[in-house]
């Protein structure tokens, strides 16, 4: 309970001072912060929540066993996804300076998203087979006996 209450005091501290930097700045334009917080609530509520709860809805899909796996990796996905994608896409790169991210972002990004998808994959298969092995034999089919 004491953690919940340190974290609500903190978000409200930091969202105080967001406000007063907000009212305080003097390149601020009222219309610039509302359309600001109109996209930021359209993104959030519309495109964001509406995948959350798409993905949410096909893990249900998922055996029971691998469910915990395959969200972990899910989760994974979407953060690197998130931090990555705007430096694979080139977000802020100057077309005259060659040393403003000079890495093949692109390439990293598909690298790393294929190294979760192949971990998540032998996590998968390493849980099958534990829960196969770890069956007694009375539990085991009875291939085609009475």
């Amino acid at each position: 309970m004491k953690t919940r209450i340190v974290l609500v005091v903190g978000g409200c501290l930091l969202m105080a001072y967001a406000v007063v930097g907000a009212l305080t700045d003097a390149d601020r334009t009222p219309g610039g912060v509302l359309l600001f917080l109109a996209a930021v609530l359209v993104v959030h509520d519309v495109v964001w929540m509406a995948a959350v709860l798409a993905v949410g809805v096909a893990l249900t899909r998922v055996p029971s066993r691998y469910r915990p796996t395959i969200r972990t990796a899910v989760i994974t996905v979407a953060a690197v996804t998130v931090v990555g994608l705007p430096l694979a896409l080139g977000f802020g790169r100057a077309a005259d300076n060659s040393s403003v991210l000079p890495l093949p972002y692109g390439r990293n990004l598909v690298g790393v998203l294929l190294a979760v998808a192949g971990t998540t994959l032998l996590a998968c298969l390493v849980r099958r087979r534990g829960t196969a092995a770890d069956r007694k034999e009375s539990e085991r089919p009875a291939d085609g006996r009475p």
